[in-house]
């Protein structure tokens, strides 16, 4: 694609990358056929090849982001699918995100969507608040349909209430894990902000299994948010304090003592993270160090695969592997979780459209809640042709976000059926029976 940047436009850094992104793109209109809200809206300008149009024009001309091309990049999911279909490999990613930001620079957004996305960003990247919001959210969720009445923010704060679940989540019972010998590694684990509130049991799974095996989990004090929620939001300076506060807790650990990995087990942190050497790239005191804490990070299924775990008796279990975007297109891991399902004793099967994204991506399904709901629901009928017994998925925003489909059946996180096939307990999510 050619480009018309100014000189002075690119001493920026920023648009620098983004006009190398965009002379990468060759308008063969590949990325449409994968896009969801394009395969939904059937909208050019809703597939990515449309909003790089939108951007290019935006940032060549250096001028405010108009209406017409917030509305468009805010449907964006995000979601990478266009990324793992493009033959010439257009990072649109960092395009997306350089866009988002600028936007958040130059485009004054209504009063009820500078609310709502100033009430996310101060909620859901702090597990004390956001526990204290669930809980609110449970009270107020049998009024959920007067609060979809409520103007300008009913139908996003109706939203939330739909995705909040049933009940509180328990707080794991504290176990004193005895590390097995002789010890294979030592490895931090992302706490992160809203898989604590809502499903502290993940975590809880993956350390009892890595004690198992012989991982020695360490604390990280100082690490909170990987910053993908604010980041995805345009937010980009909250988004690089949570970096760089992620990348100062690593390296003391790096350097006292050193990690084999930092594992992740929510596939959303794990790209953001994996991403924190190109988003600290032009800050002098952190490049580096977040450059070796990019190349340190490790999804669950990633570590876990190195292990070379041993096969488990057969599980009795059918599962549908939902392949998080994140997880497919953002770190392009695909055969690995389900390879470790297989050997752990459970029959797979892949769910029909597994590249088109669930409708979850961070805020979208309380900000995008009807395309959302769309893609929840296409989604679940595909699963549901399947007739599995339950869903194995590796991000939380996935697993909540399938969960609050009607006639879901059970989604567990994959690494909780991994400690289950292994010696744990079974997960909570699934019968009793």
């Amino acid at each position: 694609m050619q480009t018309n940047f100014t000189i002075a436009a690119l001493a920026d850094p920023a648009m620098r990358e983004s006009e190398k992104i965009l002379r990468t793109c060759v308008h063969c209109g590949f990325c449409t056929a994968t896009c969801p809200t394009y395969l939904l809206l059937g909208d050019e300008l809703d597939s990515p090849r449309g909003r790089i149009y939108l951007i290019k024009d935006m940032l060549e001309g250096g001028k405010p982001a108009s209406e017409e091309v917030v509305k468009h990049v805010d449907r964006c999911l995000s979601c990478l699918s266009c990324m793992t279909t493009c033959p010439s490999g257009v990072h649109y990613m960092h395009l997306v995100d350089h866009a988002r930001a600028y936007i958040d620079h130059t485009y004054t957004r209504s009063a009820p969507d500078r609310f709502m996305r100033a009430l996310l960003a101060r909620i859901l990247p702090y597990p004390q608040r956001f526990r204290a919001a669930l809980f609110a959210a449970l009270l107020a969720k049998p009024a959920r349909p007067l609060v979809g009445a409520l103007p300008f923010v009913g139908k996003r704060m109706a939203a939330m209430l739909a995705l909040a679940p049933a009940r509180a989540p328990a707080p794991p019972p504290v176990e004193r894990l005895a590390i097995a010998t002789p010890q294979r590694a030592r490895v931090a684990i992302l706490e992160g902000c809203a898989q604590p509130a809502l499903a502290p049991s993940i975590n809880a799974a993956a350390r009892r299994l890595f004690a198992r095996l012989g991982v020695a989990v360490v604390p990280a004090p100082g690490e909170g948010c990987c910053g993908a929620l604010v980041h995805h939001m345009g937010r980009e300076e909250d988004a690089l304090a949570f970096a760089r506060a992620n990348v100062d807790a690593w390296t003391r650990l790096i350097e006292n003592g050193g990690l084999d990995a930092i594992v992740i087990t929510a596939s959303g942190c794990g790209t953001t993270i994996k991403d924190y050497g190109y988003m600290l790239r032009a800050d002098a005191a952190y490049a580096q160090k977040a450059a070796r804490v990019s190349a340190l990070a490790k999804d669950v299924t990633e570590f876990l695969s190195t292990l070379d775990l041993a096969p488990a008796p057969p599980a009795g279990l059918t599962l549908a592997y939902h392949s998080a975007c994140s997880m497919q297109h953002g770190q392009k891991i695909t055969d690995l979780p389900k390879n470790l399902l297989r050997n752990a004793g459970f029959a797979v099967k892949d769910v029909p459209e597994s590249h088109i994204c669930c409708g979850s991506a961070g805020t979208y399904n309380i900000m995008q809640s009807e395309l959302a709901g769309r893609l929840r629901d296409r989604k679940l009928g595909n699963i549901a042709r399947l007739k599995v017994d339950a869903v194995a998925a590796g991000n939380i925003g996935c697993i909540a976000q399938l969960s609050s489909g009607a006639g879901a059946p059970p989604v567990v996180h994959t690494v909780e059926l991994l400690d289950w096939a292994y010696g744990g307990p079974r997960p909570e999510a699934l019968p009793k029976n």
